[in-house]
């Protein structure tokens, strides 16, 4: 609980700034940072394991949420939001969106944060992530709604679970300072993702690393 309130406080002690359309793909501050982001929860019982993993680590990260899964899991955005970690808009179905009108997107990407702020009230959504980094028009509707469209400089395909140990491979191969990371905790069996989350990043700090949330939101 002790760690969970200190990541509670550097949540409400992060600078806020106004978002834009820009999508962003690096970390916030300087040197050896990463930013660590999990899309298409909440997905207990691996969303809920990736807590206490990231608890463990007092590491905060990026939860990025798809509607349909907030309304089956209210009690796991709950348990997101109360560890201090940033919240991110992931459309109600995950849906591409690359030929919706901004009518369309604008509707979504409403109901979705509603849903969100049902299970958390006064929650703050500083990020939006397209689906399959499908942006359309989303890039210039998130920013009106006042979501920083997010994306990512380092994927390594773990909605394919090759194996604990080549995904930990891939992270230790793949990040470079400043990158944003996309890791999912939904969408399937995520024990693999969780399982190398908490390898690497004992690895990552003993070569230098910090973690982030990424930049120009918080």
């Amino acid at each position: 609980m002790r760690r969970l309130a200190l990541l509670a406080v550097i949540g409400r002690l992060t600078p806020a700034a106004g978002p834009n359309a820009t999508i962003v793909d690096t970390a916030r501050g300087s040197g050896a940072v990463v930013s660590l982001t999990f899309d298409d929860g909440p997905n207990p019982p691996d969303t809920l394991r990736l807590l206490s993993v990231l608890d463990h680590h007092l590491v905060r990260a990026v939860f990025c949420l798809c509607g349909d899964f907030v309304r089956q899991h209210p009690d796991v955005v709950r348990q997101i939001a109360t560890a201090g970690h940033a919240l991110c808009n992931h459309t109600m179905h995950h849906d591409n969106l690359a030929t919706w009108t901004p009518e369309q997107i604008r509707a979504d990407l409403s109901a979705t944060s509603a849903l969100i702020r049902q299970a958390v009230p006064h929650a703050r959504i500083p990020y939006f992530r397209a689906p399959y980094g499908s942006w359309g028009a989303s890039q210039a509707v998130a920013a009106e709604l006042g979501l920083q469209p997010l994306g990512w400089r380092l994927a390594i395909a773990d909605w394919e679970p090759p194996g604990t140990e080549v995904l930990v491979q891939r992270l230790l191969d793949g990040i470079t300072p400043g990158a944003v990371v996309l890791l999912h905790d939904g969408g399937g069996d995520r024990q693999q993702t969780v399982d190398a989350v908490d390898r690497i990043i004992p690895d990552l700090r003993a070569q230098g690393y910090r973690f982030a949330l990424p930049g120009c939101h918080g």
